[in-house]
């Protein structure tokens, strides 16, 4: 059994998720302790339970300590049966981060398989469903034909967003009879990821969406038109606007920069990055989209090929596949995801200035 100190640097719930993914694909058990020790409810929360339950489910595991305000997990994950899961979070409790704990291990299933996912799509301390669609699964379209669709959205305090994933795998690893075995196939030089240089900015797209409630006051216009305007030194800018029916009022906006070396976008390594900001409360519809331009001209200049929240989504992919990646910032997120992937696969991230490499 492997030991993991959930305090350790970020604290978060990261820990969990990263270390409950590579037991499932490790065939590890592992034991988590202080879980979010450092938090002002410090303790497993309603999504890393429906993360834990899903890959539970999906590895027949015993597990022990599962239940809220838990600080400590036991997990024995048995066989891999992968299966169609629908899965109510039950709050606002952040989409994408329970696919950040299932996605290392889906990618590898031996069939097409569909997730459907009811909570929240847009909340605060994870990256909105848009992010998620355009800058973090393209980079995963080399290793499986991944298709989605977003339903509703969910914003804080009700949730009720809905999403549904569906993917078909290039690699299974039931096919293998040990992970070693399935490792050392996994990489190869094709499988590598190289994100190093941004070359050529072609287009910024995004989104600026806000609840029906708030369309009189034309938030979603307001919270493009100036994102738009800020983003005038760079052409084109695509800025979709919508208003949907949501439970409870929200807003925000998600840009992507997209980058070419060429005339078109490389497939097997896509330059994109993101950033968003959310509508709150006395937040103008305006200082929302300013927020967001921003961050993405912050990016752009930056010279990097990956955003400080996609370093952390690929580092285990990095791990399997192997590769190198520049990034914005290099945040103790990203640290504190390199040493509990290093628990669990006998190799070592590589830091050298923002450079990461394995």
């Amino acid at each position: 059994m492997i030991k993991i100190d959930g305090s350790f640097l970020e604290g978060g719930g990261q820990i969990v998720r990263t270390a409950v993914a590579f037991s499932v694909l490790t065939n590890t058990a592992v034991k988590i302790v202080k879980i979010r020790k450092g938090r002002s409810k410090p303790g497993l929360k309603n999504q890393h339970l429906n993360a834990i339950n899903a890959l539970a489910e999906l590895s027949n595991a015993t597990v022990i300590g599962a239940r809220l305000g838990s600080t400590s997990l036991e997990f024995f994950p048995r066989q891999l049966i992968y299966r169609n899961l629908n899965i109510d979070i039950g709050t606002a409790g952040s989409i994408t981060l329970l696919f950040q704990a299932l996605m290392p291990v889906l990618l590898f299933s031996n069939k097409i398989i569909k997730i459907g996912v009811k909570g929240g799509t847009d909340t605060k301390y994870s990256m909105p469903i848009d992010y998620f669609k355009s800058v973090f699964l393209p980079q995963l379209s080399k290793y499986a034909k991944i298709s989605c669709k977003l339903e509703k959205r969910g914003y804080y305090p009700k949730g009720g967003g809905k999403f549904e994933l569906t993917i078909k795998p290039k690699y299974s690893i039931r096919d293998f009879k040990s992970f070693s075995d399935f490792f050392k196939f996994l990489r190869s030089e094709e499988n590598r990821i190289n994100l190093i240089d941004q070359n050529e900015l072609v287009l910024i797209k995004g989104v600026s969406h806000a609840s029906k409630d708030l369309m009189k006051a034309n938030v979603a216009e307001r919270q493009a038109k100036n994102a738009d305007y800020l983003l005038g030194q760079y052409k084109p800018v695509k800025i979709e606007i919508g208003y949907v029916d949501s439970l409870s009022v929200g807003s925000g906006v998600t840009l992507w920069a997209i980058f070419s070396q060429g005339e078109e976008v490389d497939p097997n390594n896509p330059v994109i990055l993101g950033a968003d900001s959310l509508g709150e409360k006395r937040k103008k519809a305006e200082i929302v989209g300013q927020d967001a331009a921003n961050n993405i001209i912050k990016l752009i200049k930056s010279e990097a090929a990956v955003d400080k929240y996609l370093a952390d989504q690929l580092l285990p992919y990095m791990a399997l596949f192997g590769g190198q990646i520049k990034v914005s910032e290099i945040t103790n997120h990203t640290k504190t995801n390199m040493k509990i992937i290093e628990e669990f696969i006998d190799m070592k991230f590589k830091k050298r200035k923002n450079i990461i490499r394995i």
